[in-house]
Order: structure tokens, then C-alpha cells, then sequence
């Protein structure tokens, strides 16, 4: 599931469920500029991680948005 994230941090993300419970969410933070991945369960199978890695790739662009520089506003 790709899901967007707006407050209180600002990106997109795709989350991977497995039976029904989320295990895996790499998200792109706009704000930190990086990209991280989060494990919510303890054992993930390694098939399972490099599919959602390639999934993300795929569906998400991976440049960052750029913000204005608030020094730069009026």
C-alpha cells in the first residue's frame, strides 16, 4: 500500500502487510530528505524486505521535494 504522510511528517511511503498486519514501512521524508525503513515485526524474511524495497523503487519517485528556504520567503 503506498500511503502519503503529511503531519507531523511530511512524505510518502509504501507500507507491505502481511495477513493483515503491517511489517514493513520505507518512507520517503521529505522534510529530513532520507529514506528509512521501519520493521514491525521482529522476523521479516529477506524476500519479503527486497520485494518492498524493488516495490518502492518502482511505484515511488525517490527525489525529494524541495521546499522553499524559509529565509527566502517575504
Amino acid at each position: 500500500m503506498v500511503a502519503s504522510d503529511v503531519n507531523p511528517r511530511d512524505g510518502i511511503g509504501l507500507e507491505t502487510y502481511i495477513d493483515g498486519d503491517l511489517v514493513i514501512e520505507i518512507f520517503r521524508d521529505d522534510t529530513e530528505r532520507r529514506t528509512y525503513i521501519s520493521l514491525f515485526s521482529k522476523d521479516v524474511d529477506l524476500e519479503v524486505l527486497e520485494a518492498s524495497i524493488e516495490k518502492f523503487k518502482e511505484r515511488i519517485d525517490v527525489n525529494y521535494i524541495d521546499y522553499p528556504d524559509e529565509s527566502e520567503q517575504g
